[in-house]
């Protein structure tokens, strides 16, 4: 499958044949995301940070498997509320531009709230 849309067809045939559809809720889907976000997660737990940049293999293979899970939960949730992902995370691009201006906070990984003038 080489794009998005491909994806979003695939995912929504294989829950079609599967009689999945019926509890495919976006509640659901969305409780689901955060199951395997969850369970990406737990492959980092107690790692330091050059551990987790450099996983052996295996759990590399199963860090790409929640990887793709987390994916296949957030297209299918898009998919069911009509949400664009890819113009999603356009517009949301240009609010974060906004929000962290390079002038400001260049090198820095503080909320946006820490760059607010006290005057707005």
């Amino acid at each position: 499958m080489k794009d998005l849309t491909e994806i979003q067809q695939a995912l929504r045939q294989f829950a079609a044949e599967r009689d999945w559809d019926q509890f495919h809720s976006p509640k659901n889907l969305a409780m689901a995301l955060s199951v395997e976000a969850s369970e990406l997660l737990e492959h980092f737990q107690w790692l330091t940070e050059a551990q987790s940049a450099d996983l052996d293999d295996q759990t590399r293979d199963q860090v790409r498997d929640e990887i793709a899970d987390v994916q296949v939960y957030l297209i299918r949730l898009a998919d069911k509320l009509n949400i664009d992902i890819l113009e999603a995370v356009s517009q949301k691009m240009q609010k974060n531009k906004q929000k962290y201006p390079v002038e400001k906070v260049r090198g820095s990984s503080k909320k946006y709230t820490a760059y607010l003038d006290k005057d707005s």
